[in-house]
């Protein structure tokens, strides 16, 4: 190709590719092209009716035939994310060398601080990385502990949460202590004063869920971090079932690191992850990885993996703004609402027992269930086979129990759904 027709394709390449929006798939004003007649646009801040939020189930697919309530396990991109993040792949794809390496310097950064600012931090205080297990492992593998020294952990946690401190920390002699939190503690006051009873004058970090993986319980973060700070104590949070859950403020929280997976309640692509570190508390921490760039002194050292899959990073970014079009204080009011519907049907049946808190203190949108007098495998086995509802079986804790997840494309016409076959297969 002679030298001036390759500038003029270069030239063209530029110009298309520049013209394309970071989010292809939303306009200015964030409206959603509805599934149902793809010229229809509705602008959805303005509407908090049941029919409002079947307009946001269809924003959603599923393979035909399945209930979906198994969000908390691992949720599902909007249609629109899923076409924003198939958009930037073929970006990527059309011209590679140039998106991985630079060409979206300045989109990453439109994406962090997106999320920062759902957050309501500093964009300087948010790495995007993985998931929740790489941001654990990253905190866990961090501290130059002494033979000693102590960790306290629940009974509760991930094993993705603990394995990180058994591996990195407990072969050099750091003591792990478990808090025993029950299933249905009175009140978060409960809560906080058995993290007050634990701690010890060698407790160095306290490590915990934010919603609990288990049976949906809400752990009192921030009044558990005031106790630690007093005391010098860091505290490390799992955030993979509360992050797009409901309005979080990590400054107000009070944490020193958050990490949580976008793909479970903030319905990013898959593989992609959260972390926050807070300004002060950012000197705590190593990079697991490092290459080229390792001197950086930002927070972006530690999700420095040179070539990594961009069209989810910046999918992220399309579904902050999918969850922005509909709106952080609807979504959290949302997520109490179905809660209650759902504990409001079932309060009457004594064959079906609560395995989560009641008090909004302490749950949200995870509620987890047992069919008294029935294993949960077998209950769980006929949710699917007979109804279509995914859900996932918790047996831990002594829970015999039904993990139900009532994400944004969860309807009140869904639970009742829910609802009536809990009814039929108890009885």
């Amino acid at each position: 190709m002679a030298q001036t027709d390759r500038r003029k394709f270069l030239q063209s390449l530029t110009a298309g590719v520049a013209g394309l929006s970071l989010y292809p798939t939303f306009g200015a004003n964030l409206t959603l092209n509805l599934k149902e007649n793809n010229q229809q646009f509705i602008n959805l801040k303005d509407d908090a009716s049941e029919a409002f939020w079947e307009k946001v189930k269809n924003q959603f697919r599923f393979a035909a035939g399945v209930r979906y309530f198994n969000n908390a396990s691992l949720g599902s991109s909007a249609i629109p994310i899923r076409k924003a993040t198939n958009e930037f792949r073929d970006i990527l794809d059309d011209f590679p060398s140039k998106y991985m390496w630079g060409g979206w310097t300045d989109e990453k950064e439109k994406t962090r601080l997106a999320v920062a600012d759902y957050f309501s931090v500093d964009k300087e205080e948010i790495a995007i990385t993985h998931n929740t297990t790489e941001g654990m492992n990253l905190i866990a593998k961090s501290f130059d502990f002494q033979k000693g020294d102590e960790v306290l952990i629940s009974n509760h946690d991930h094993t993705s949460a603990r394995i990180p401190w058994e591996v990195w920390q407990v072969e050099k002699g750091i003591k792990l202590t478990k808090v025993s939190v029950p299933n249905l503690p009175k009140s978060k006051e409960a809560i906080v004063d058995l993290y007050r009873k634990a701690i010890t004058p060698k407790t160095k970090v306290i490590s915990l869920c934010h919603i609990v993986n288990t049976n949906g319980m809400i752990f009192p973060i921030k009044e558990i971090s005031e106790i630690a700070h007093k005391k010098g104590i860091l505290v490390a949070v799992d955030g993979a079932q509360s992050a797009g859950m409901f309005n979080i403020d990590l400054h107000e929280l009070g944490c020193d690191f958050y990490t949580a997976s976008s793909h479970k309640w903030l319905f990013s692509p898959k593989g992609v992850g959260v972390f926050y570190a807070r300004k002060e508390s950012q000197k705590h921490l190593k990079p697991l990885i490092v290459c080229r760039g390792h001197k950086d002194t930002s927070i972006r050292r530690l999700e420095n993996y040179n070539t990594r899959n961009l069209p989810e990073f910046l999918g992220l970014g399309a579904s902050i703004d999918f969850l922005n079009s509909i709106g952080k204080q609807k979504i959290h009011d949302r997520s109490f609402e179905l809660k209650n519907y759902f504990r409001s049907k079932l309060e009457n049946n004594d064959k079906v027992r609560f395995k989560t808190p009641k008090s909004d203190d302490l749950s949200a949108a995870i509620q987890v269930v047992e069919v008294v007098g029935k294993d949960v495998r077998q209950v769980k086995k006929e949710l699917f086979d007979t109804y279509g509802i995914d859900c996932r079986p918790m047996s831990g804790l002594y829970l015999n129990a039904l993990r139900f997840s009532f994400a944004i494309y969860i309807t009140k016409k869904d639970i009742d759904d829910l609802v009536a076959a809990l009814h039929t297969i108890a009885s």
